[in-house]
């Protein structure tokens, strides 16, 4: 099967507030569909050459493939990290009432 032209963005935060101010960026300026927010994210990861231990903050965030360096973008300039997660997933498939609102909320880029 094909993948759509639709993508889940897993970005990771360091609090509540920062994922909300960059969510509400990217929504705004039609980049991303939706964003969800989920609190409570225990992170493990090597920073450095350590093993560190985080409590952030998940964001799903809801767009189209050839938005993903627009995104990358604003989450660079927003984000209290050096190295911040974005990472782009695709969605092979989806409902298509969902798929059409996702495009009448995302910028149209042809």
């Amino acid at each position: 099967m094909e993948p759509t032209p639709y993508i889940v963005v897993l970005i990771t935060a360091s609090s509540k507030q920062e994922a909300e101010t960059i969510g509400k960026t990217l929504v705004e300026s039609r980049l991303a569909a939706c964003v969800n927010i989920l609190t409570g994210v225990s992170s493990l990861f090597r920073w450095q050459g350590v093993i560190e231990h985080q409590e952030e903050v998940l964001m799903l965030v809801k767009s189209r493939r050839e938005l993903v360096s627009s995104i990358i973008e604003v989450v660079k300039r927003l984000h209290s990290y050096t190295v911040p997660e974005v990472v782009a997933l695709p969605i092979v498939a989806g409902s298509p009432d969902y798929l059409i609102w996702m495009d009448e909320s995302l910028q149209q880029t042809s």
